[in-house]
């Protein structure tokens, strides 16, 4: 009896093994998607980038019209973002973002908001520091092709207008360049 069950265990402990293996192999590397998935979500992206406003081209004796695309704004997670209600400015330790936002204009050229600037004071530090709000102007240009989607226009520069107080160190007006 004892001759019999040890090779059924080992058996059993075999299949068990590859059975293991082969899940472990098939979770660990999920599928890629396939081309024309990757080319679709592609091209979602870049129609959510762009507007219903069209442009007329002439040509002989019909017009052509194509879509504008609106410039993006890149956030830290480097997500295209259209009209966003928040955007985080310290990437690296979240200390000043812009919230509640409502933009009176997102054009071709350049958008128009206002909102919020929440700013650490990071007195004594910034773990344990408070964080002030200040009412703000936003205005983005310069765009430029994104780098890493060459179909999606992205703003590469911030301008920041204080009406009232700032931070200490802050200009009336601060200039930011955005990464690309």
């Amino acid at each position: 009896m004892a001759t019999r069950t040890v090779p059924t265990a080992a058996v059993a402990l075999g299949v068990a093994a590859l059975l293991t293996a082969a899940m472990t192999a098939a979770s660990a590397a999920p599928a890629a998607p396939a081309p024309a998935a990757r080319k679709a979500t592609a091209a979602r992206k870049a129609t959510a980038a762009r507007t219903t406003t069209t442009a007329a081209v002439t040509g002989g004796q019909s017009a052509v019209r194509r879509p504008v695309q609106r410039p993006v704004l890149v956030d830290c997670f480097w997500h295209a973002r259209v009209q966003p209600k928040d955007f985080i400015l310290a990437c690296g330790d979240g200390n000043s973002l812009l919230d509640s936002l409502h933009w009176s204009s997102w054009g071709v050229h350049s958008a128009t908001g206002r909102g919020v600037n929440w700013v650490n004071d990071c007195k004594p530090y910034c773990a344990v520091g408070k964080f002030h709000a200040y009412r703000v102007t936003v205005r983005l240009d310069r765009a430029e092709t994104w780098k890493r989607h060459p179909a999606l226009m992205q703003f590469t520069r911030m301008r920041l207008y204080y009406p009232d107080g700032r931070p200490d160190g802050y200009q009336a007006v601060e200039t930011l360049p955005l990464w690309n």
